[in-house]
């Protein structure tokens, strides 16, 4: 390749081995020039070199944006703890964690139900979950009791988000809830099983009484927000289910309809890890760090919302 080639976000995505939300977290910062073709963002060959030259001679040990990878040895004396979660707050968590109780986290991105299933069966410590719901109207809590039956536990709050649908710019087929999503004129992009916004189109359908065969394009699967945002955007679908942060980035409008609580669990038996993050979460700097993020409210952040 030339030194005029260019790579789209999932492309830096796979070279660096991150999540898109990382490389779009890296762009903000201002750590990654990018600039944006028509509706795609692209970032030059020379400056993502540029970028990986800086973190070789910044820090011998992985960068908060480049979490170390589970093959890769670890120092004596130190282990991983696994932070499972799509979220960027889960990002900044592992940053500070690093620090603060002087254990490598290894990042893991699943969405939230197939995270828990993993929580369950040992496989990480710390889970980010937007679950709701609909026979409760209640997030998270419902599906961590049944699953983390018998094991002690406690649940906090990382943020508070709104949830809706992407729509296209000027919204041009006047989609506004729920129970537009089974008109024939509309094709939406879905999420993979497991996670929180696949659950949430579920929950709402079955409330409405819509069958996913009532919807079209309920079978096509993308694994994050900013993959829904940008299929939308690009007119490939007339609608999707995510979060309001990402719209801004993807070039979409977004339509707020629901409040989601984004909670984090760790189990009591990890007293040592539960304090440290109880103490990260209540920090002013961690909640400094995610206000300034688009559609991030911290008025619960830190607060138990339930314990065994």
């Amino acid at each position: 390749m030339n030194e005029t080639s260019s790579y789209t976000i999932e492309e830096v995505a796979g070279l660096l081995k991150v999540s898109k939300l990382t490389v779009y977290d890296l762009i903000k910062k201002g750590m990654i020039p990018a600039y944006r073709v028509g509706r795609q963002m692209r970032v030059d060959e020379a400056d993502l070199k540029q970028y990986k030259a800086n973190m070789r001679m910044s820090q011998p040990v992985s960068s908060p944006e480049e979490p170390r990878k589970a093959q890769e040895p670890m120092p004596e004396g130190r282990r991983n703890v696994v932070i499972s979660g799509q979220d960027i707050s889960m990002d900044l968590l592992s940053k500070h964690l690093e620090s603060a109780i002087q254990e490598t986290p290894l990042r893991q991105y699943k969405g939230s139900l197939n995270s828990l299933i993993d929580m369950y069966q040992g496989k990480c410590d710390i889970v980010s979950l937007h679950l709701y719901d609909a026979e409760t109207a209640q997030y998270n809590t419902p599906y961590v009791k049944r699953i983390l039956s018998g094991e002690p536990f406690c649940q906090m709050n990382v943020v508070l988000r709104k949830a809706g649908l992407y729509v296209q710019k000027g919204n041009p087929k006047n989609i506004q809830g729920w129970d537009d999503l089974k008109r024939t004129d509309i094709r939406i992009i879905n999420r993979e099983k497991g996670s929180g916004a696949r659950v949430l189109l579920d929950e709402q359908l079955g409330l409405l009484g819509v069958t996913p065969s009532d919807v079209k394009g309920y079978s096509d699967i993308v694994t994050d927000h900013y993959a829904v945002a940008s299929q939308v955007s690009s007119g490939q679908a007339d609608a999707g289910i995510g979060a309001q942060h990402a719209a801004h980035m993807g070039s979409v409008d977004f339509i707020p309809l629901i409040e989601e609580q984004y909670d984090i669990v760790i189990l009591k038996k990890h007293q040592q890890l539960l304090e440290a993050v109880k103490s990260i979460l209540n920090s002013e700097e961690y909640k400094a760090n995610l206000s300034h993020l688009n559609g991030y409210q911290t008025k619960l952040t830190g607060k138990v919302i339930y314990e065994t």
